[in-house]
């Protein structure tokens, strides 16, 4: 009963710093930039929609505020991605980015973007969306095609890496053969940015990954079944092979979504269901699925806010970014999982 209380309380305190960073988040991106809006008057323009001072008004609603949301929802949408394929594979570094599921994404993007520029003055949103869904499946099911064959998991995540590089190969052949508004256009956005987003990119990315995470959280208790084995699972009437099929999707889905509107962004997907883990010192699902959407929000707009301003006027990658904070955390991460297992 105590332990009961006192993972409650844990549990209470670090939503509750999540939500607190989150606030905080939101108002050091719209005050932190060329112009300084005071911490009032981002409330009164936020919740009252005050207009009498236009220039403000336009800043926060029409380029901060969309763009800070659309980095929470992408944020959030990879790091649940991240822990639904550390469940499914029962591997701590297992991610979109590392097994070359945000590759594949990449891939079949350019190859629209460059047969289509002629017939679209702007490609889509619906058919970027499908694009980047349909490469990110294809990297997935070559994935899985591996796994049947292979049990070592360090195995199964070399070939991951080397299905990334693979589809970054295709992509860069490809650039080749681009017009230069087009390589353009690609080389930017293959670094991974929110620069642009607007409230119709918002919009679109919510549509599709809110969704997907309420589908996500009612497989708590099968997840929750599976990361204590097949058999366990099986035994409590859980469809495994259905299991499976969800977790591929939803995972796909919410992970070629972040590509499909920010680019490929690593490491959030790794690091931050690490993070979680420590500090709610647990893995049940029910508890690690909304923490892992949360604070991937958290993380993924303080990373923005650190590629917006480090050196403003010039504008980093936030996958720049996520890259530098998150590598020495998994390596940190990994270092300390094996001292841990050699004790």
């Amino acid at each position: 009963m105590k332990k009961t209380y006192t993972d409650t309380m844990r549990y209470g305190m670090v939503f509750l710093t999540l939500a607190v960073l989150f606030c905080a988040a939101i108002v050091w991106n719209i005050n932190t930039g060329s112009v300084d809006i005071s911490l009032k008057d981002i409330i009164r323009i936020i919740f009252t929609k005050d207009n009498t001072d236009p220039a403000s008004y336009n800043i926060i609603w029409k380029i901060r505020l969309p763009r800070l949301l659309t980095a929470a929802v992408l944020g959030g949408a990879l790091s649940l991605s991240g822990f639904l394929l550390q469940t499914f594979f029962r591997n701590p570094i297992a991610g979109p980015f590392v097994l070359g599921i945000s590759s594949g994404a990449k891939m079949f993007l350019a190859i629209v973007t460059i047969a289509l520029t002629g017939w679209f003055p702007t490609i889509p949103i619906s058919l970027t969306v499908v694009s980047a869904f349909l490469g990110s499946m294809l990297s997935m099911l070559l994935v899985l095609a591996f796994s049947g064959k292979i049990r070592n998991m360090s195995m199964l995540l070399v070939i991951g890496i080397m299905i990334s590089y693979i589809c970054s190969a295709v992509t860069d052949f490809l650039i080749n053969f681009a017009k230069e508004s087009e390589i353009v256009n690609l080389t930017h956005w293959s670094m991974g940015n929110f620069s642009g987003a607007g409230w119709a990119n918002l919009k679109a990315a919510a549509i599709i990954v809110l969704p997907t995470v309420v589908a996500v959280f009612f497989l708590s208790k099968p997840i929750s079944a599976y990361a204590l084995g097949e058999g366990y699972a099986q035994s409590l009437g859980v469809n495994i092979k259905l299991f499976r099929i969800l977790l591929i999707i939803f995972s796909s889905i919410l992970s070629a979504c972040v590509t499909a509107f920010a680019g490929p962004i690593s490491f959030i997907g790794i690091a931050v269901p690490h993070i979680c883990r420590i500090m709610l010192k647990t893995q049940k699902p029910l508890v690690m699925i909304p923490a892992s959407f949360l604070c991937g929000s958290v993380f993924c707009m303080i990373c923005d806010l650190i590629a917006r301003t480090m050196f403003a006027p010039t504008e980093l990658s936030v996958g720049t970014v996520t890259s530098a904070i998150g590598a020495p955390i998994v390596i940190w991460l990994m270092i300390s999982r094996r001292v841990k297992n050699e004790e």
